[in-house]
């Protein structure tokens, strides 16, 4: 079995050698692939684990890079003119399978052009992963090219795509400050905005949480004994809060069948204010309506000082030092004792 072999087509060589394993493409290494399935395989699975935009970005970027060192290539070879160098290039793909390129409208003086694209091995994969918009590894692929033959940085604009229903993709070329780095700057704000948007919605929805489980949690009426309910005041109330509080606690009450309503107020010794005084005034005085007693426990010297100077008259309930007190006096109402 023959192991070496060599042809010539368009004037480019191909060589293989089986025993080593090699082929090549004009003396340099190459690589054949299955264009719509180990090629489709391979853009599938970089959509997949980047995602589309992210991936659009990252072919978008090697085609651009992969244009410059082919740019740089040809623009060595002495005595050829851009013109020329642009339809070997295109003679090169096609014998290589990348699909008819055709440049047109190619102007030395201003930098511009347009490439024609026909069945090219990216419309192949496209067609093959049944997309719906082009793809824009090899638009970048011909700026990173020209970028290298102009000297220049050159981008480009999709006028359509085979894909879209046309005989043959169409791209303009012409100078521009657009830039590869530019679009991975941009994708990589867009991900930036995109995480903290998600990171606001989870603090959103966790705030959102937290407060349902603060209105569960804050201020609960504990029946401590028969006729006997405890509420202790923890924190600080705002106008919501103390709403809160307030119906929660008027609607649990005739539940227990509640004489006497302790308010327990040491949860508020640091956060005592004159809105504090006013809820606790509001909240006994409604209890009264329903016949139930308000006694309040837990009063520090600093509180004292703080409704004094409210000018809020909390004297018409009864006070105590201690919670322990505040139930004893609760009992003895009724002629009961804890032994």
């Amino acid at each position: 079995m023959n192991t070496e072999s060599a042809i010539t087509v368009g004037g480019l060589n191909f060589e293989w050698d089986l025993t080593e394993g090699r082929f090549l493409f004009e003396g340099q290494e190459s690589v054949l692939f299955w264009t719509a399935s180990a090629m489709k395989m391979f853009f599938d699975s970089i959509e997949e684990i980047s995602g589309k935009d992210a991936a659009n970005v990252v072919l978008e970027t090697t085609g651009f890079r992969q244009g410059l060192v082919v740019g740089q290539y040809f623009r060595g070879i002495k005595g050829i003119s851009i013109a020329e160098a642009a339809q070997m290039i295109t003679n090169t793909y096609a014998s290589a399978g990348w699909g008819l390129a055709e440049i047109k409208e190619l102007n030395e003086e201003t930098h511009k052009l347009e490439v024609h694209l026909k069945n090219s091995w990216e419309h192949l994969i496209n067609v093959a992963q049944e997309k719906e918009q082009g793809g824009s590894f090899l638009p970048a692929h011909y700026a990173g090219i020209f970028s290298s033959l102009f000297k220049q940085n050159i981008w480009y604009k999709v006028v359509h795509h085979q894909l879209d229903g046309f005989e043959e993709s169409i791209i303009q070329y012409f100078p521009s400050d657009e830039t590869i780095e530019k679009n991975i700057h941009h994708l990589s704000r867009l991900k930036e905005a995109e995480k903290i948007n998600e990171l606001e919605r989870l603090v959103d929805e966790k705030t959102r949480e937290l407060n349902e489980m603060i209105k569960e949690i804050s201020s609960p009426l504990i029946p401590v004994l028969e006729d006997i309910v405890v509420v202790p005041l923890l924190g600080t109330y705002d106008e919501a809060r103390a709403e809160e509080l307030l119906v929660k606690t008027l609607q649990n009450m005739p539940e227990h069948k509640a004489k006497y309503l302790i308010l327990d107020l040491t949860g508020l010794n640091n956060n005592f204010t004159q809105h504090a005084a006013m809820l606790i005034e509001k909240l006994g005085l409604t209890a009264s309506l329903i016949g139930t007693q308000t006694i309040l426990v837990g009063i520090s010297g600093k509180m004292s000082m703080t409704i004094t100077d409210s000018g809020i008259n909390l004297s018409k309930f009864q006070c105590f030092q201690t919670l322990q007190h505040g139930i004893h006096y609760a009992l003895a109402q009724n002629g009961r004792s804890i032994i």
